[in-house]
This record gives structure tokens, C-alpha cells and sequence, in this order.
């Protein structure tokens, strides 16, 4: 995980003052680290029984599809509101001034599909925590929750701790 640690580029003060933003692009600019950071994501869920891949946008999107076609299973976008096309489902969560919310597609997850959500990033839980919400109003089964990168300080895992998470890289 060190190899792949060093590739992750740190920027103070973005999106604003305050906040440490972890950029993951020269990892994926990298083949041998991007390839290498799928690898051990699907590694530990390849004797999984799963379904879907659930991934929010728009970073989460890179890896979850690939860690998806690596699993041999479907993938399903999680998007903000407006973005999706057909009837949807949604959740709102709080942000720390204000909220947010994401949307899923209805007919996305069939009663009893073993879902694995996937992200980046873990901060405060709270996204992952309103994917959660939606997989199980469609009656989804979660099977785990993946992130490429979880900041621990910020102790996200608490929201999340009824389910299987699993970080790659730790700070």
C-alpha cells in the first residue's frame, strides 16, 4: 500500500481553506498503480457472491466500473440529483453546512441483489451512508463497502459500522 500511497498527490486548501484534498490522479495516470489498486479491491472480494458494483460519482466512477469488469458483475452509477434519466430514488445526507443528496435509478437493484458500494474516499461516512440507504429501500443485500482511500481521523467508519468496510489506503 506504500507504493500505491506515494502515488497519491496531497492539496492544501481545496476545494477551500482547511481542507487537505487527496488527489488520486497520478495514480491513475500511473498503468502499473492503477492496475495494481484494482487488483487488490477485487482481491478481496473475489470469493464474494456479488451482483453489483454500486459507485457514486464522479471519481468513484473510475474504479468501481473497472473493479466491476474485474468481478465479472454489473455496475450501477449513483449520481446528484438531475444527472439520471429515468425515475429514481434518493437520499439526502448532511454535509457540514447544509446538504446533499444522491440518486439511483428504481429498477437499478432487484430484490436480493448482493451489492458491493465502492468510493474513493471515506471521509465523514455520510455519502456512503445515503448509498447505504438507497441499495436497501431497493431491497438490495451489502455485502461490503469499498474505498480506495479513507481518512481515519474523520472516523466515517463509525456511520458505517453495521456493514463490512474495507480501505486500501489508510491516512
Amino acid at each position: 500500500m506504500k507504493e500505491l500511497s506515494k502515488k497519491i498527490r496531497s492539496i492544501p486548501d481545496f476545494p477551500k481553506k482547511g481542507i487537505l484534498f487527496r488527489d488520486i490522479t497520478p495514480l491513475l495516470q500511473d498503468s502499473t498503480s492503477f492496475g495494481r489498486a484494482v487488483d487488490l479491491l477485487a482481491k478481496n472480494y473475489q470469493d464474494k457472491d456479488i451482483d453489483l458494483v454500486v459507485s457514486v460519482e464522479a471519481r468513484g466512477f473510475i474504479l468501481g466500473s473497472v473493479l466491476a469488469y474485474k468481478l465479472g458483475v454489473g455496475f450501477i452509477p449513483i449520481r446528484k440529483p438531475g444527472k439520471l434519466p429515468y425515475k429514481v430514488e434518493k437520499a439526502t445526507y448532511k454535509l457540514e453546512y447544509g446538504e446533499d443528496s444522491v440518486e439511483i435509478h428504481q429498477d437499478a437493484i432487484k430484490e436480493g441483489d448482493k451489492v458491493l458500494i465502492f468510493d474513493d474516499l471515506l471521509a465523514t461516512g455520510g455519502t456512503a451512508k445515503a448509498v447505504c440507504e438507497l441499495v436497501e429501500r431497493l431491497k438490495g443485500k451489502i455485502v461490503g463497502i469499498s474505498f480506495l482511500i479513507e481518512l481515519s481521523e474523520l472516523k466515517g467508519r463509525e456511520k458505517l459500522k453495521e456493514y463490512g468496510v474495507f480501505s486500501l489506503i489508510k491516512y
